[in-house]
C-alpha cells in the first residue's frame, strides 16, 4: 500500500515562505504522479500543483501562479511545494496525493492515494 506523509506546514506571516514535503513509501509502481491539494472547511479540495515522474508540471492553479513551485526528488521518493509570498487566503489544509501513471490529471477523483495533510496558516 502506498503511503504518503506530509510535513513542513505551520504558521507564517503574510509575505513569508514555507516549504512542504511529501514522502512516499510502500509502493510497487515504477512511477507515480504526485499532486498537492488544499482544502478549507466547507469546500472541496482544490488541486494547486501536480508533477509527473519525469518532472513535467501541470498548470498551477491560478491562485498560486508565480508564487508556488512544485518539484520532486525521485531518489528520495519525495515531492516538494515551495510557497512564497504567502497570503491569508492561502490558509488551508494541504494534502499530498499520488496516482500511478505518467500524466497529471488535476482532479481529486484521479488520485487514489492521499496523505493526512499538513496545516498552513497565514496571518495578516
Amino acid at each position: 500500500q502506498l503511503r504518503l506523509v506530509e510535513s513542513g506546514g505551520g504558521s507564517v506571516q503574510a509575505g513569508g515562505s514555507l516549504r512542504l514535503s511529501c514522502s512516499a513509501s510502500g509502493y510497487t509502481y515504477t512511477a507515480i504522479s504526485m499532486g498537492w491539494f488544499r482544502q478549507t472547511p466547507g469546500k472541496e479540495p482544490e488541486c494547486i500543483a501536480c508533477i509527473t515522474p519525469r518532472g513535467s508540471i501541470a498548470p498551477y492553479a491560478a491562485s498560486v501562479k508565480g508564487r508556488f513551485t512544485i518539484s520532486r526528488d525521485n531518489a528520495k521518493n519525495t515531492v516538494y511545494l515551495q510557497m512564497n509570498s504567502l497570503k491569508p487566503e492561502d490558509t488551508a489544509m494541504y494534502l499530498c496525493a499520488a496516482t500511478s501513471g505518467s500524466f497529471c490529471i488535476t482532479r481529486k477523483s484521479s488520485f487514489p492515494y492521499w496523505g493526512q495533510g499538513t496545516q498552513v496558516t497565514v496571518s495578516s
